[in-house]
């Protein structure tokens, strides 16, 4: 698979599930919510988190390249074995055309260097 390194850091955070609906910035790059129980989880920009969330900053993203069939099989479970082979902590998340693995910014490398020992590409 072919994946793109995204240069912008990004956040991860956690707000009460009952919290109002965050809007996205203008100009944000990557910005996605989701809602379930208990709680609301935000991933965006640092500086873009929501006021009075739990936020833990320090990720990058590697987003597959092109839009993936939905029924495709396999695809996160492929590429998280590598990252997790390798001991690499990832946070997915997907969105209707691909998939996105956040991983902490220090462990990039190691996440570039095992996904691509796997044989995918990374930019």
């Amino acid at each position: 698979m072919d994946l793109t390194l995204r240069p912008e850091p990004l956040a991860v955070s956690r707000l009460p599930g009952d919290a109002p609906w965050p809007s996205a910035p203008a100009g944000t790059s990557l910005f996605s919510a989701t809602r379930i129980g208990a709680e609301l989880s935000v991933v965006c920009e640092p500086a873009s988190a929501p006021a009075g969330s739990r936020v833990e900053a320090g990720w990058r993203a590697l987003s597959v390249a092109g839009a993936l069939d939905l029924a495709l099989v396999g695809v996160v479970a492929e590429l998280t074995a590598a990252l997790a082979e390798m001991d690499v902590t990832v946070f997915v998340l997907s969105t209707f055309d691909t998939d996105h693995l956040l991983v902490r910014t220090g462990d990039v490398d190691r996440a570039v260097e095992a996904l691509r020992s796997a044989g995918h590409t990374v930019q």
